[in-house]
């Protein structure tokens, strides 16, 4: 199956809320609202244009999942889940953010613990995708996903 284009939705499609001048978003998988920083709101764009799109449920997303890489704690973005295992692991970054071949290797280096099929970076204006291919231990850039 192609991934379709992002199509970020519209600020009605998520709950917002204002407290002493600070904007927050609800994080629905989490259940708890959040600071809306630019990174959140690609992260929780992301995460509502993935459950859309593939009809996932809460339990087959983790958000913020801790993962130690070189005896340190990491928090990977977004891990989509197939079958209980993991599928598309998620790098977000804020819209003014370039996509670089550092932040490829800060999601490959969580991916060396996690081994998803696939990882996906995003600043919420470009998507980068990649397939990971277990039996090679190697990256190629990809346009498909199959869920």
């Amino acid at each position: 199956m192609k991934m379709p284009v992002l199509n970020f939705l519209a600020p009605h499609d998520f709950r917002l809320k204002e407290e002493n001048a600070v904007w927050y978003i609800r994080d629905e998988v989490r259940k708890k609202w959040l600071i809306l920083t630019p990174e959140e709101w690609v992260r929780q764009h992301i995460i509502q244009h993935l459950k859309q799109t593939f009809s996932l449920s809460d339990s087959n997303i983790l958000v913020e999942k801790k993962v130690e890489i070189n005896r340190q704690t990491q928090r990977l973005d977004v891990l989509i889940l197939k079958k209980a295992q993991p599928f598309l692991l998620i790098e977000c970054k804020a819209p003014n953010v370039k996509l670089t071949e550092e932040i490829f290797e800060q999601v490959a280096r969580y991916n060396s613990q996690i081994k998803a099929d696939y990882l996906l970076i995003t600043n919420g204006l470009k998507h980068i995708y990649f397939h990971y291919d277990k039996e090679k231990n190697e990256y190629s850039f990809c346009e498909e996903i199959e869920y």
